[in-house]
């Protein structure tokens, strides 16, 4: 017979395993969530999440029911997402990511895996920057990458996620959230192509630019304000042919001869392939490029690897010798004029 003691185990058990199953239900009822509304329908979730149309419906009324929220219109055996849905996805999708990543670093752990570190950084370091980072870490390492692309914004965003360990941004931040390690500071410059009467000049000022075409980022971004108030302040109209929205897209109309455009020392090498000219431009603002991370983070070493490898990438001298991180002096800059 069963002792009390056996019964009252059992009965614990049987408990754990009813509690797991309803987490793990409304788990499911997350990811099915999401994915209507990636798809778009009910129909096409179950034929990408390999289940019946009516277990989906099932999946997101159990959804709605647990968090007391209506989430979608219903009319015509179909299903229209409300505003609270849309609100409710920003969350899923983050809390969903990161229980991804857990589960793969998690299984990588018990069978002994290589790491994969995630990077996050603007797309227009992919050119120069990354590559060279990718390289030191897989010399030194065994771990992969995973390059993360943003604003500078999205790449914090990245970071407190947990979508990414590192990041390349610039300051300022917010020190209560991230720690930083300094990379270099870049002052404005302009890139030509290489034929154009600018390569004669030893700078480049805000009446110079009148009659030009100009290649210039979105009105959103600081910069676009502060050389179009210095442009107009000299009596110089700006006359705008293309508006990029992410830096690494002037490159190649300025490369083909459609206009010159301004950015900073730092961007500026990343074009190093398109051979452009480039030389300074006053009045000119002054940016602080930093690595970062998540305040309090614990460092692996392949983590210590990958950012020893982002402060060598930045740098124009030859990398020191040693494993300790150097946070102490910026990087040199590349020499326009």
């Amino acid at each position: 017979m069963e002792t009390y003691n056996g019964y009252h185990r059992r009965l614990q058990e049987d408990h754990r395993k009813r509690v797991h199953r309803r987490n793990r239900l409304k788990l499911r009822q997350l990811r099915v969530f999401r994915e209507v509304l990636r798809a778009g329908s009910t129909r096409r979730a179950a034929a990408a999440l390999g289940i019946s149309q009516p277990a989906v419906s099932q999946h997101v009324k159990q959804l709605e029911a647990t968090l007391g929220i209506t989430l979608f219109k219903r009319s015509a055996n179909r299903i229209v997402p409300l505003q609270e849905a849309w609100e409710l996805l920003r969350n899923v999708e983050l809390a969903l990511t990161s229980l991804d990543r857990l589960g793969a670093s998690i299984f990588a752990m018990k069978n002994d895996e290589k790491q994969r570190i995630a990077i996050a950084a603007p797309s227009v370091f992919g050119f120069v920057t990354l590559p060279k980072v990718v390289a030191i870490i897989h010399a030194k390492t065994a771990s992969n990458v995973q390059s993360i692309s943003g604003s500078y914004e999205q790449i914090g965003e990245h970071i407190l996620a947990g979508r990414a360990e590192l990041g390349i941004s610039r300051l300022p931040l917010d020190p209560s959230l991230f720690e930083w390690a300094p990379l270099g500071s870049a002052r404005n410059v302009c890139i030509f192509h290489p034929d154009h009467r600018f390569s004669k000049q030893t700078c480049i000022e805000a009446q110079d630019l009148a009659g030009e075409t100009i290649v210039d980022i979105d009105p959103q971004f600081a910069a676009h304000q502060m050389n179009f108030n210095a442009m107009r302040f000299a009596g110089v109209e700006p006359n705008i042919l293309v508006e990029f929205d992410c830096n690494g897209h002037e490159a190649g109309y300025v490369s083909a001869g459609l206009g010159i455009s301004i950015t900073n020392e730092i961007i500026a090498r990343e074009y190093a392939a398109f051979h452009l000219g480039i030389k300074p431009v006053e009045p000119s603002a002054l940016y602080h490029y930093v690595a970062i991370w998540q305040k309090g983070r614990t460092f692996s070493n392949a983590l210590n690897v990958s950012l020893e490898a982002i402060i060598a990438a930045f740098s124009t001298e030859p990398p020191a010798t040693g494993s300790e991180r150097d946070s102490s002096g910026s990087a040199n800059l590349l020499v326009v004029g």
